[in-house]
């Protein structure tokens, strides 16, 4: 029995909570495309509108979820997975009531954690499903494996694109990689794409259908659009001050959008075997796709 296989028998026979956190995976094809920046406005934006959100900084070395924020964590995923810390003790607060976690090292290290850490670590992830509605994981740019696992674990995708065309060509290969991989299940993944640092509403939905017309052409994989965010030199000004434009100001272009898209998600819950299935659920995945390699 496999360690993935191990993490699905115990959530199984442990008392599961009243209420599943639902996990968004927000990925790009390049860096420097703002997803960073979009993970962190975004959580911040669903925070005004009530809801209790965690972002799982998963971009391992460059911890960009921290600068954003400014704030520089003790702990991070490993510390809890071996055993040293509490849940709470790597749980950093942020503005706005917005909570982050760094994944650090820890997420690497899983396909080596005996079964009693996974008993453990299972443990400590439910609670993370009973303090959070949503857990934002903010990944790694590019296509590399790292990304590509989170991607195949997550249910649900936000797929971030520049007008740039190495941003447009490098986003279709990822989808182009993901749609070969033998293990990875469109029906099971919602997709959706947010067009950034456009210059009008228009050009995003012109780039989200330049880009659906290929993907419907030549992959499986169905291609949704959330909406656009604006071109908008606070958003650089913000970046500098280690501040989320979100905070610094509220009335720019870029944070009114945002909010859009927060709002536009919370409106989207995908249903049936799309919906909230928990943090626990998504890390049996990819601890599922780690081990079978």
């Amino acid at each position: 029995m496999d360690q993935a296989e191990q993490l699905r028998n115990i959530i199984k026979r442990q008392n599961m909570p009243d209420k599943l956190a639902r996990v968004v995976t927000v990925t790009s094809g390049k860096g420097g495309v703002g997803k960073s920046n979009l993970s962190v406005n975004l959580g911040i934006q669903l925070c005004r509108m009530g809801k209790r959100v965690i972002i799982l900084d998963a971009d391992f070395g460059l911890a960009n979820v921290e600068v954003m924020l400014g704030i520089r964590p003790k702990y991070n995923l490993a510390d809890i997975i071996y055993g040293s810390k509490g849940l709470q003790e790597i749980i950093t607060k942020g503005p706005e009531n917005l909570m982050f976690i760094s994944g650090g090292s820890g997420i690497q290290e899983l396909s080596n954690i005996t079964k009693g850490q996974i008993s453990f670590l299972n443990e400590k992830l439910y609670e993370l499903d009973e303090i959070a509605d949503i857990i934002i994981i903010d990944t790694g740019a590019g296509i590399t494996d790292s990304v590509l696992e989170f991607v195949m674990a997550s249910s649900e995708v936000l797929l971030v694109i520049t007008p740039e065309p190495t941003s447009i060509t490098d986003a279709y290969a990822l989808l182009k990689v993901l749609n070969k991989r033998e293990d990875f299940n469109s029906d099971m993944t919602s997709i959706k794409m947010i067009a950034n640092r456009i210059n009008s509403e228009e050009e995003g939905r012109s780039l989200y259908n330049k880009m659906n017309l290929v993907v419907e052409k030549f992959l499986t994989i169905k291609l949704e659009y959330l909406g656009g965010i604006p071109q908008d030199s606070n958003v650089s000004r913000s970046v500098m001050q280690q501040k989320p434009y979100s905070v610094l100001y509220p009335n720019s272009p870029s944070s009114r959008a945002v909010s859009v898209l927060a709002k536009a998600l919370c409106d989207d819950v995908p249903a049936g075997n799309l919906g909230q299935r928990g943090i626990a659920h998504f890390f049996s995945s990819l601890l599922h796709r780690k081990t079978s390699k």
